[in-house]
C-alpha cells in the first residue's frame, strides 16, 4: 500500500518559494530543498527560466519567474553565496521579496542569504543569524545578531552557513508538519553526521585555519559590509 505523505500531515502540499539568482552557493539551496521539498512543490524563482550558474559553476534551472510565482507561499527561502552582494544591490529582486513576504507564512534564509532579506528591509525587529564571517554585515543594518545556528523569530527563521541549511529545513518542517513528520524525513535523508575533523567553527578550527577561511571570504565580506552601512540609513537605522 502506498503512503500519501500529504494524507499523513493533516494537509495539501506545501508552497515552496526559493530564490535563485547568480553565484548562489548550492548546498545553501540543496540542503533545505531536500528537506521540504517531500512534503510540497518547490517553486525555483528567477528573472527570467534561463538556467542559473552556482557559485560552484553548476546551474539550475528555475520553474518560475518573479512575475509568475504564486502570491501564497508557505515559504518563502532566499540562500546565500558568492553572489550576495549584487542581489544586495539588485532593486528588482528587493522589491520581489519585500512584497511576497507580506503573504508568506516563513520568511527565512541560510548563510549569507540573511543579508539579501535584510537590504529588503524584512529582518528589521528581528533576531536573525548568518555565516559566522557575516555577522557584522548583519549587525550593520540594525539586525540583533543570534550566533546560534538556527535561529526562529515569529515567522522568520535564518540559519548559519551552507550545512546549516538542513538543520534549518528540519526544524521549519517540524513546525509546518509536526516532530514525527520532521523525524521521518531526517530518518529518510540518513542524516547523522559524523564529520572527519572537528573544524566547523571558529573557536574548533583554531586562529590560522580560521584566518585562512577570512582571507577566503574577505573580498565579498567587504563589499556586504559596505553596501550595509550605505543602506543603513534608509531603512531607518
Amino acid at each position: 500500500m502506498s503512503v500519501n505523505i500529504h494524507e499523513m500531515a493533516g494537509s495539501g502540499p506545501l508552497q515552496i518559494g526559493m530564490l535563485l539568482y547568480p553565484g548562489l552557493t548550492l548546498l545553501d539551496l540543496i540542503g533545505p530543498q531536500t528537506t521540504l521539498g517531500l512534503h510540497g512543490q518547490t517553486h525555483l524563482i528567477s528573472k527570467s527560466l534561463e538556467p542559473v550558474a552556482s557559485d560552484s559553476g553548476i546551474a539550475i534551472v528555475p520553474t518560475t519567474t518573479y512575475a509568475d510565482c504564486p502570491r501564497e507561499l508557505d515559504v518563502l527561502f532566499v540562500p546565500g553565496g558568492m553572489g550576495t552582494a549584487d542581489v544586495m544591490e539588485d532593486t528588482d529582486t528587493l522589491r520581489f521579496l519585500e512584497a511576497r513576504a507580506k503573504t508568506a507564512s516563513y520568511v527565512s534564509s541560510v548563510c549569507s542569504g540573511s543579508l539579501i532579506l535584510a537590504a529588503a528591509g524584512l529582518l528589521q525587529g528581528y533576531r536573525a543569524t548568518t555565516h559566522w564571517t557575516s555577522m557584522d554585515v548583519l549587525a550593520a543594518f540594525g539586525v540583533e545578531v543570534d550566533p546560534r545556528r538556527v535561529v526562529v523569530d515569529r515567522n522568520r527563521i535564518t540559519a548559519g552557513g551552507v550545512t546549516a541549511g538542513i538543520d534549518f529545513g528540519l526544524a521549519l518542517l517540524a513546525r509546518l508538519r509536526g516532530d514525527e513528520t520532521a523525524r521521518m524525513t531526517q530518518l529518510t535523508m540518513e542524516y547523522d553526521p559524523k564529520p572527519p575533523f572537528d573544524a566547523g567553527s571558529p573557536e574548533a578550527a583554531g586562529p590560522e585555519i580560521t584566518a585562512l577561511a577570512r582571507s577566503f571570504i574577505e573580498p565579498v565580506h567587504a563589499r556586504t559590509l559596505r553596501i550595509a552601512r550605505t543602506l543603513c540609513g534608509h531603512l531607518g537605522n
